[in-house]
Formats: structure tokens, C-alpha cells, sequence
């Protein structure tokens, strides 16, 4: 039987589409740098252009008045006058009472010791989540993403309901007759609330890197008469290396700057560099030094990001 329905020709393209689909080719640029455009004006627009705002200010030197600072350029007699100060990057490195460098110690002493327990703890969760049936996988994984549906002060407040001196952990100590433990307003209520609240940051993407191995790999070392012990350091740990190196750079990186986790559970001696920030920009008003010390975390943030690169395509080559 021989369809005789007839079919409506289709429409041509609007006049519209015709034209956006030539504009790439009119001012030669190619599909791919269309697709790169949105993203690499977004960046310039609302990262490049503040993150220079904030370097032109650490070269100024404080003032009082609107804005708090000194102006770079200046005009006198018809001439245009450049002037570029270092004094807030050198005090930041010879202040007397050595504030700045201590902080910067500590961030990056707190930061590293919450991403060891981060990678203690994570590693059996992805590596459970990774070996689960699979029907099981995306609950798990819920579970994990689960917190972020919280508001992140909210999730800090409550933790530091369970460390307080009459908290629901001292509550539990004492029904067994056990003394109070001090937790609040120590480096160690520091660590566990980072630790809790960039835990899944280091989670999901060694889960990744896990779900991704190859099983043959472990039946292959099985069958060689290998324990599953010897299995997990020969195949399983190195060929996760890239997911642990990126889930600790995703907990140490934002943890060196962390300003909300010290101020809440940590005590007058826990000096973080973004508590200090803090202190500069709003009590001291001194915009100057606080962009001078948000610059140079940043190129201290910058180098364990390059470390991770440079880590992750040594271990790509070396597959190859």
C-alpha cells in the first residue's frame, strides 16, 4: 500500500538564521572561537578586570577619604604622572610583629593538615562508592552531595553545636563518665570543620578517577597469586594519583583563604590570612595592604595549582 499523503514543504530558514549562521565566516572567526568567546569574555569581565582593580589598588598607598586610597595617575601642569608603590608588598614581608607571614603559615599549615584528613577519610568513601553495586552508586552519591543543599553558615553552625563545651559529643562523654573534651575555638575545630565541609570537593572527583579502573586490571593481579593489599598499592592507588592530586587541590586551595571556619570555631590564636583580610579591608580600612595580601595569596594559591598541572600530565605521559 503506497502512502499518498502529501507533505508540506519545509519552511526556509529565517532570514535571521541564515544571517547568524554566515556571521562567524563574515568576520572570520572560526565555530570554535564562537564557542570560547562567551566563556573568555565572562572570565575577562567578571574575574580579569576586578583581579587587576585589586593589583592597582595594593600599588596605592591609604588615605583618608572616598575612595580610601591614592590615585595612581595624576595630572599636575598638563603632565601625567604614573605612581606605583611596593611599600604594601614589603611590609606584608617585614612587618615588625610578623602578623602577615604567621598567617600565611598558618593557612597553609591548617589548610594541608584538613587535606590529609580529608584524603584519610575520602579515599575508603570514594573507593566504597567506586566498588558498589551499581544501583547503589547515585544513592551514595546523594548522600555526599547532600550537605550542599544547606546553606554552607548554616552547616558550621550546627557543627559547632556537636563541639561545644555542652555540645552533643561532651553530652555523650558524659553519660559514660568521661570529662569534657575543649574542642571549641581550637586548630582542631578548624580542621574538622574543613575537613566536613570540603570533604565531598575531594569525594567526587577520585570517584571519578575509580569508577573509570579497569577491572580486568585487578582480576589480572588476582590471578598472579597478588593479596588484595599489595593489589590496592600496585594498580589501584597510582592509577588514582590524578584524582587524589585534583580532590586535595580542590580542599587546599579554597581552605588556605577560608575566613567563615576560623571565625566561627577557631580561637583568638588561630590567625588565618582571610581573618586578617577581613581585619584590614573593614576595621583598619586599609585597602592598600588587604589588596596587597589578597595578590599575594593568590600567586600562593597560583603555584599548587601549576604542581597539580604539572603532576597530572606526567602522569598522562607516562600512560602513553
Amino acid at each position: 500500500m503506497t502512502d499518498t499523503t502529501e507533505h508540506a514543504p519545509a519552511r526556509p530558514p529565517s532570514r535571521f538564521l541564515t544571517w547568524l549562521r554566515r556571521l562567524p565566516a563574515a568576520v572570520g572567526i572560526s565555530g570554535r572561537a564562537l564557542v570560547i568567546a562567551a566563556p573568555a569574555a565572562w572570565l575577562t569581565l567578571f574575574f580579569l578586570v576586578p583581579l587587576a582593580v585589586v593589583f592597582g589598588i595594593s600599588l596605592a598607598t591609604k588615605q583618608f577619604g572616598q575612595p580610601p586610597y591614592s590615585d595612581l595617575l595624576t595630572t599636575e601642569g598638563g603632565t601625567v604622572q604614573l605612581t606605583l608603590h611596593l611599600s604594601n608588598y614589603i611590609r606584608v614581608f617585614t612587618d615588625p610583629s610578623g602578623i602577615y607571614l604567621n598567617a600565611f603559615l598558618s593557612s597553609i599549615r591548617i589548610a594541608a593538615i584538613s587535606t590529609i584528613f580529608a584524603i584519610l577519610i575520602g579515599y575508603p568513601m570514594a573507593y566504597a562508592i567506586a566498588r558498589a553495586p551499581e544501583k547503589w552508586r547515585n544513592v551514595l552519591l546523594m548522600l555526599v552531595i547532600l550537605p550542599f543543599w544547606t546553606s554552607f553558615l548554616l552547616r558550621v553552625y550546627a557543627l559547632s553545636g556537636f563541639l561545644r563545651g555542652e555540645g552533643v559529643i561532651n553530652n555523650t562523654l558524659a553519660i559514660f563518665g568521661i570529662a569534657p573534651l575543649t574542642m571549641m575555638q581550637t586548630d582542631f575545630a578548624v580542621y574538622v570543620g574543613i575537613t566536613y565541609s570540603y570533604l565531598p570537593f575531594f569525594i567526587l572527583p577520585l570517584y571519578t578517577n575509580l569508577v573509570k579502573l579497569d577491572p580486568a586490571l585487578l582480576e589480572a593481579s588476582a590471578d598472579l597469586g597478588a593479596r588484595p593489599i599489595r593489589t590496592f598499592f600496585s594498580i589501584t592507588l597510582p592509577l588514582s594519583m590524578p584524582g587524589v592530586v585534583a580532590g586535595a587541590m580542590l580542599v587546599f586551595i579554597p581552605a588556605i583563604g577560608e575566613f567563615v571556619i576560623p571565625s566561627l570555631l577557631g580561637g583568638p590564636g588561630t590567625q588565618m590570612i582571610g581573618r586578617i583580610l577581613w581585619d584590614e579591608f573593614f576595621a583598619k580600612t586599609n585597602w592598600p595592604r588587604a589588596a596587597a595580601l589578597a595578590i599575594t595569596m593568590l600567586v600562593i594559591v597560583v603555584i599548587p595549582i601549576m604542581l597539580m598541572q604539572r603532576a597530572q600530565n606526567a602522569v598522562v605521559e607516562g600512560r602513553r
